[in-house]
């Protein structure tokens, strides 16, 4: 066994294959692995036995002596072989490959009669089944068809296609199909060439147009599609999904035929042909389906492990092809069947094994299989196991403690327990797959555990696991128990206070309260001890009108949950309707159109405001443009009436003498020769005769010392009166009232009457 694997594998495998009644077959198998190898062969999963007709040769080969379809008893030697190898670690089974007779039947379609006009094209076929596919070849007036001329066109099917018809064309037309099992000969069919070419203008029209055919990948795909018309149409293809055909491996055979070699599952599709008059878009359409399988493949093989008694086995096998392979799992050649410990998923790609022991080692294999096609690939579990182990813990009981807790305690393994680290509790849901089993660690002293955290009224299954430093004991025996009832969950509870004699309780539906049947209600005055209910309400109602109560007293209300083991703790709450009572008689209800009505008069009132502040504001900034513009016209009328006014130099101030905000040099230098202020406007913006109140009270110039310049505002005294007036820093003091302004001028300042 040096050098060699030392798994059981297969080397070579049985293949599919046809054939030859009366002649011999070989089905070949070759195994490697670890001796002794044993190799055994199956036909439609029935072991065969060596006979005269079939036996095993030395290399593990099966030798059939002559193959008959059927024999004088009725069997047959056509069916499905297989080959089995088994040694000390397992057995494996090789694929399974499909043997069929070599066949073939008469023609079911002979080749008609045809007369075509010069020029046209003539289309002959002839067809038939057999096993392997006949080759068919064409004979015209009894000798082979001239492959070399370009006009005329085989395709594998059995068709042959003359384009461009001659009178020499004419001739009687046969088919011959050949394979292994015999040679054929069609009916013959006269081909008769017409009248001269003619040139009166036809449609394009499709005689034959592609046909649906599945394929396997690498076989040739040959797509018909022969077309006549006046011009001759041009032929092209494409496919129905917009995808492009490609070049590679395609070819047009003919006119207009496609041959596409070495398929792949790409090529897979709705292929149009289509025959368009040159020069225009008249064209004419007809399309077949393409359908190539891919026989079962892997992507990943199963790889063989070794794992410690009590752990998982994982074993992955993934599979292509199209249709996409089913996958099938055997245990030592046999079908593996699933149980708590043995899980399928990931549609049979994964196979889990939990808490292996020594029964679960063997060779596993992976059988993929689709109608193209199967193939198998095999991985061996060793499961490893050190002598010297604890045996299992003894005497395990589970006691349930509550709703939620369950206490499991054990006793020590009878054997080699000196070396024993610790245990290991195994917890699952009894409806849970094993998948789901969770685990504690306990303590080497420790022979009981709590565990808490459980659903109410549940089943659980508990397993001890007895660990050393080199692995860990078989399992228990497995205990079952299930937990307490547990009574719903508090409800939460709310008051609201309809009218003076009805209140509402409500509640919220939650999680917590868990499985319950319903609800049970009460409420009583709290001066009294015996309260009105149960009011017993459905799982599904969430509040509950209480009427008919007296205002003035105060109400007990309480809401508990209920289910088949019993009634959960209730919620009380405390309502009281007097204060609804005394609210209703002092603050009685609005009349909320009215309010509503004030509300929108008030706002109508803002409204209004708005506006009329906005044109006051408007109103002002007018008159302030035209008062400036009054005075400037004022000024200057006045430049020319007014004389010097002679003020000693030691009086005069700094900044000189002030003219509606201007400076004497200022005045000086303007042009003495402006126009004359008209009187008619200066008349209307300052009329002649003010009124008496206005003579009285006199004009106030406003001064601030801190203003970067000073502002002197027009009185409306007669024009003979007008003076002007040197500005001092000191303030201004009030006006007397009734004083006159005449008399004003002189305490302030020089005044030089006009």
């Amino acid at each position: 066994d040096f050098g060699r694997s030392s798994e059981l594998a297969f080397v070579v495998e049985p293949s599919d294959d046809i054939a030859v009644q009366e002649q011999p077959l070989i089905l070949y198998c070759q195994v490697e692995g670890i001796q002794p190898i044993t190799i055994t062969w199956r036909k439609n999963g029935v072991m065969i036995l060596d006979s005269e007709n079939a036996f095993m040769l030395a290399n593990g080969s099966l030798y059939v002596s002559r193959f008959q379809r059927v024999r004088g008893d009725g069997s047959s030697d056509e069916g499905e072989y297989d080959c089995m190898a088994q040694n000390h670690y397992g057995l494996v089974v090789s694929r399974k490959a499909k043997i069929q007779a070599a066949t073939m039947s008469d023609f079911h379609i002979h080749p008609q009669n045809a007369v075509v006009e010069e020029g046209g094209v003539a289309r002959f076929q002839c067809q038939i089944h057999g096993l392997p596919e006949p080759v068919i070849l064409w004979h015209k007036n009894s000798m082979p068809v001239n492959t070399d001329n370009e006009r005329y066109t085989l395709l594998p099917k059995g068709v042959l296609q003359i384009t461009g018809l001659r009178a020499e064309d004419s001739g009687i037309f046969h088919c011959v199909a050949t394979n292994i099992a015999n040679v054929k000969f069609s009916r013959e069919a006269r081909l008769t060439v017409s009248g001269s070419h003619s040139t009166v203008y036809k449609d394009p029209m499709i005689l034959v147009g592609p046909e649906n055919l599945t394929l396997t990948v690498h076989q040739t795909a040959v797509l018909e599609c022969i077309a006549t018309g006046n011009p001759r149409p041009i032929v092209s293809w494409s496919r129905l999904d917009g995808r492009p055909i490609g070049v590679e491996g395609i070819q047009v055979l003919g006119t207009g035929n496609l041959m596409i070699s070495d398929l792949t599952v790409q090529h897979s599709g709705i292929y149009v042909c289509a025959a368009n008059k040159p020069g225009t878009r008249v064209r004419r359409t007809a399309q077949g389906s393409l359908v190539v399988q891919a026989p079962a493949e892997f992507v990943q093989h199963p790889q063989s492990i070794s794992r410690p008694v009590g752990t998982t086995a994982i074993f992955t096998c993934v599979a292509q092809g199209e249709p996409p392979p089913q996958i099938t799992w055997l245990r030592n050649g046999q079908i593996l069947e699933t149980s708590d410990h043995i899980k399928l998923k990931n549609n049979n790609s994964t196979l889990s094994i939990y808490g292996i022991n020594q029964a679960d080692e063997a060779i596993y294999q992976c059988l993929a299989e689709n109608s193209a096609g199967s193939t198998q690939a095999s991985a061996r579990l060793t499961v490893l196991w050190a002598d010297g182990l604890p045996s299992p813990p003894q005497g395990v009981r589970a006691e349930t403690v509550s709703a939620t807790t369950i206490q499991v305690s054990w006793e020590k393994p009878l054997q080699n327990t000196k070396e024993i680290i610790g245990y290991v509790l195994h917890i699952r849901k009894a409806a849970d797959p094993v998948e789901m089993e969770y685990q504690e660690a306990v303590s080497k002293s420790t022979f009981q555990q709590l565990v808490t955290d459980l659903e109410p009224s549940t089943s659980y299954s508990f397993y001890i696991k007895a660990y050393t430093s080199r692995g860990a004991s078989k399992a228990s025996e497995v205990t079952v128990v299930s937990t307490l009832g547990e009574v719903p969950a508090m409800p939460s509870l709310f008051i609201k206070v309809i009218n003076s004699t009805t209140v509402q309780a409500t509640w919220e539906p939650s999680i917590k309260l868990g499985q319950h049947k319903g609800f049970k209600l009460y409420y009583r005055k709290v001066h009294l001890s015996q309260y009105t209910g149960p009011v017993l309400l459905a799982s599904n109602v969430t509040a509950y009108n209480i009427t008919h109560l007296d205002a003035s007293v105060v109400y007990e209300v309480k809401l508990l949950a209920y289910n088949q083991h019993g009634d959960g703790n209730s919620t009380v709450r405390f309502v009281s309707l007097r204060e609804t009572v005394e609210r209703t008689v002092l603050n009685p209800p609005c009349d909320c159109m009215k309010d509503e009505q004030n509300n929108k008069t008030s706002t109508t009132g803002i409204i209004i405001g708005i506006h009329i502040g906005i044109t006051c504001i408007i109103f002002c900034i007018l008159f302030l443009m035209f008062g400036y513009r009054g005075r400037l016209l004022m000024c200057k009328n006045m430049q020319e009436q007014l004389s010097t006014p002679q003020i000693p130099r030691s009086q005069r101030s700094a900044t000189g003498l002030v003219l509606n905000g201007a400076t004497r040099r200022d005045r000086d230098d303007r042009d003495l020769n402006g126009k004359q202020l008209d009187m008619n406007e200066l008349e209307r913006l300052f009329p002649a005769s003010p009124s008496q109140e206005q003579q009285e009270k006199g004009i106030t110039s406003a001064h601030s010392l801190s203003a970067p310049h000073d502002e002197t505002q027009i009185s409306t005294l007669p024009l003979d009166e007008f003076s002007t007036i040197e500005e001092q820093p000191d303030p201004l003091p009030k006006n007397p009232r009734g004083s006159s302004p005449a008399a004003v001028a002189p305490n302030y300042g020089l005044a030089n009457e006009g």
